[in-house]
């Protein structure tokens, strides 16, 4: 498993632009081989945090260069982010737990 995390902050004036962009890339990634899921959170000083995972990093990089999202990331370079960083993780460990029904 392959996790992206994806740090950024929004310019003030990008967000109504922003969104629908956003969701957009979401419909894609759900469409790329090899994705597994994705969740974005914003934090109260407006960092936002996007966690996206593949099974593989020969799947995620065809995601980082389909060329819709290669436009949105010019985009988001451009009108959108007043920065970002983006991490690449190999998941070497991973645990679940989900609880029963109380009885």
């Amino acid at each position: 498993m392959v996790l992206v995390v994806f740090r950024s902050r929004l310019k003030p004036e990008a967000l109504p632009a922003y969104t629908p962009m956003a969701q957009r890339m979401s419909e894609l990634a759900r469409q790329m081989p090899g994705y597994h899921s994705h969740q974005a959170f914003t934090a109260a000083d407006g960092e936002r945090v996007t966690l996206v995972e593949f099974e593989t990093e020969a799947q995620m990089r065809a995601w980082s260069v389909h060329p819709e999202h290669l436009e949105a990331q010019r985009i988001g370079r451009e009108q959108f982010y007043a920065s970002y960083s983006l991490q690449v993780c190999t998941v070497e460990r991973e645990r679940h737990f989900e609880a029963g029904p109380s009885a």
